[in-house]
């Protein structure tokens, strides 16, 4: 397959990485668009905000299928070509060495022209889909599984500066919480003051919280407390 893809940052660089491996791939800046009348598919790999804008200034073949790979649009911003099709990788691409491997046998949202479907395929890759309705949603779910996880670790950098220790004592811990959410659930997963119902030593965490970050701390405390308060968990650490 012949694949042009708009945009050389962080995804752009992981798609042509990945794709080069299984087709001819070339990689254009979205400010140097020029006619594309040979590509089986034209991938926009460029931020949110300029997809629709490219999609407009871009010229293709009849045939040429235009995808975007932004999870918070649909295809209405590829308005004007004839074969349309988005294509949004659960994966974080933090460096395109990185972000090709997980493309390599990802699990990717796809929606509109099924040749989406055949470049999942020769990725080695697992197809979702969402309705159309749910698409924003379905954005924010994976800033949430990604992006705030990234927040809540700067969170716990900042807490761990404060008594004298590095975020690196704490990521142990991270991992072993995730590797329980994986296991057994959110709900058994969970440990600690809240599972337990603790409130006066939760409230001398707040006390004991830097200011700045207090309001992180009480909004996932009130998070994991609603949490417990729908079963209790069948083990406590």
């Amino acid at each position: 397959m012949n694949i042009v893809i708009v945009g050389a940052g962080r995804a752009g660089l992981s798609f042509a990485t990945a794709l080069r491996d299984v087709h001819q791939v070339s990689v254009l800046h979205h400010d140097e668009l020029a006619p594309v009348v040979d590509a089986d598919l034209v991938l926009l790999c460029v931020p949110d905000d300029h997809i629709a804008a490219t999609a407009r200034a871009l010229r293709v073949g009849r045939d040429t299928v235009v995808a975007h790979v932004a999870g918070s649009r649909g295809l209405e911003v590829l308005a004007g070509h004839r074969r349309v099709a988005s294509l949004h990788p659960l994966a974080a691409l933090s460096s395109p060495e990185v972000g090709a491997r997980r493309l390599r046998g990802g699990v990717y949202c796809v929606e509109g022209d099924a040749l989406v479907d055949e470049v999942v395929a020769s990725l080695g890759g697992r197809l979702v889909s969402v309705a159309r309705q749910s698409r924003t949603l379905y954005h924010a779910t994976a800033v949430s599984a990604a992006n705030h996880l990234v927040a809540l670790a700067a969170h716990v950098e900042v807490l761990a500066r404060g008594c004298g220790l590095s975020l690196a004592d704490f990521l142990p811990l991270s991992a072993q919480a995730l590797e329980d959410v994986s296991a057994v659930g959110p709900l058994a997963a969970l440990t600690g003051p809240a599972s337990r119902g603790d409130v006066e030593t939760l409230a001398a965490h707040v006390a004991a919280v830097p200011p700045e970050e207090r309001e992180v701390y009480q909004t996932l405390s009130q998070r994991a407390r609603r949490l417990a308060a729908t079963g209790r968990p069948t083990w406590n650490a």
